[in-house]
């Protein structure tokens, strides 16, 4: 039998030097943006040694908004603000997965985190300078409690579950989602202004954050090319829907079907239908009623090609929905009515008209359901809409009134 061959060993002196000319004594962690401690920031670089790219984190911060997909949109106006007041920072933002493809592409973002378990270990172990939460909610003020942070701003639990202020700031948004009154009939502060107000940073009245790839914008021209929508005058859009949560801020198919079939006999102006997976039937059965007076614009593509839809539109017609807020970030021209909701916390910032019902004391109420057979939906003032349209189709130039013109509607006929 053959004999075993016997393995070399290195000597203990040999192991020794190998091992310090292998790894260093120290490991520097740099305080860097790009520093993962997974593998190395840029190829054949030893950025434990030294940074070659340095980008300092500075500021830690956490914003966390899980409401809904318009809530998120109105929220990220208040980035350039804190970026104002931390220009050296690292801001995260943790979002529902549903919502994560509206904060894609931000500049003022250096990480986006899906809410699930994963997410929470995370960030459980992290040490922030700054958490803001804006959700009044339960799971959302929870976590903000089990989160370690010099500074908490918005909303939290108290021991008994309730939801509370954390600073003073954020006293006014609190009690005006207790008081109906102030909330309804005495606040005339946009959401982007409270939200500001309430976690200390200066109101600038700074846009929405909403930004495309190169691709989505390669996306873009190639639909407008392939509809004919380039020589178009003014493309308008029809933001048929809204969320279920509140199914009462649609206006009703014979208004949409009524506005197409008034607005496609005036000249140089293209009609889109917009919408998303719910809107599907709704938008087939105006498509139905229409015929080819209307383009409709898939409404299965996803959420990003669903703004690009919206993109193509010079002006969008609306409801308080996420459509809107799509729109206002885009920087549309908004026509929108409102019934259920508050038209003081919208701002329009000056591109576009807000439509009201005219002494309706059962408006905004935030109900779900409505005892009084939808009057404030029946008071839409299709004429001044049509006005709207034509004034901006034929070069009319915009000079109203904070947050966006105000018109009191009264019942119409279509």
């Amino acid at each position: 039998m053959a004999a075993k061959s016997k393995k070399k060993k290195k000597s203990p002196v040999k192991e020794r030097i190998f091992q310090e000319r292998l790894l260093p004594q120290k490991i520097g962690i740099p305080a860097c943006k790009h520093f993962g401690g997974y593998k190395p920031c840029f190829p054949n670089t030893q950025c434990y040694k030294e940074c070659v790219d340095f980008d300092p984190i500075g500021k830690r911060i956490l914003v966390i908004n899980l409401d809904a997909m318009g809530n998120v949109l109105v929220t990220t106006s208040i980035l350039p603000s804190l970026k104002r007041k931390y220009p050296e920072s690292h801001i995260s933002w943790i979002t529902l997965r549903v919502s994560a493809p509206l904060l894609a592409n931000n500049p003022y973002l250096d990480r986006v985190y899906v809410w699930e378990p994963e997410s929470w270990l995370v960030l459980q172990q992290m040490k922030f300078d700054v958490v803001l939460n804006v959700d009044k909610s339960e799971r959302s003020c929870a976590f903000m409690n089990s989160l370690r942070s010099s500074a908490k701003l918005g909303f939290g639990l108290n021991p008994r579950g309730q939801i509370v202020p954390l600073n003073k700031e954020a006293k006014e948004n609190y009690i005006l989602g207790l008081d109906d009154h102030l909330k309804f009939r005495v606040n005339t502060k946009s959401v982007p202004q409270l939200l500001c107000e309430e976690f200390g940073l200066e109101y600038s009245r700074d846009d929405y954050i909403l930004a495309f790839t190169k691709e989505e914008e390669a996306f873009e021209r190639g639909f407008r090319s392939q509809h004919g929508l380039e020589n178009r005058s003014l493309i308008v859009g029809f933001n048929t829907g809204c969320s279920e949560l509140y199914p009462n801020k649609k206006m009703t198919i014979d208004q949409h079907v009524a506005l197409i079939e008034r607005l496609a006999e005036t000249p140089r102006i293209q009609l889109l239908l917009l919408g998303g997976p719910e809107d599907t039937q709704r938008n087939a059965e105006i498509a139905r009623r229409v015929g080819d007076k209307a383009l409709s614009t898939p409404t299965r593509d996803g959420l990003r090609k669903g703004l690009v839809y919206i993109d193509v539109c010079d002006v969008v017609i609306s409801g308080d929905s996420f459509g809107m807020h799509a729109a206002i970030g885009l920087r549309k021209h908004v026509i929108v009515w409102f019934g259920v909701s508050c038209s003081s916390e919208i701002d329009l910032f000056d591109r576009g008209i807000k439509l009201v019902p005219h002494d309706l004391s059962c408006s905004p109420c935030w109900k779900r359901r409505c005892p009084y057979e939808l009057e404030c939906i029946q008071m839409i003032d299709l004429d001044a809409i049509v006005s709207e349209v034509l004034r901006v189709r034929d070069g009319g130039e915009w000079g109203g009134l904070p947050h966006g013109s105000l018109i009191e509607t009264g019942p119409k006929s279509f």
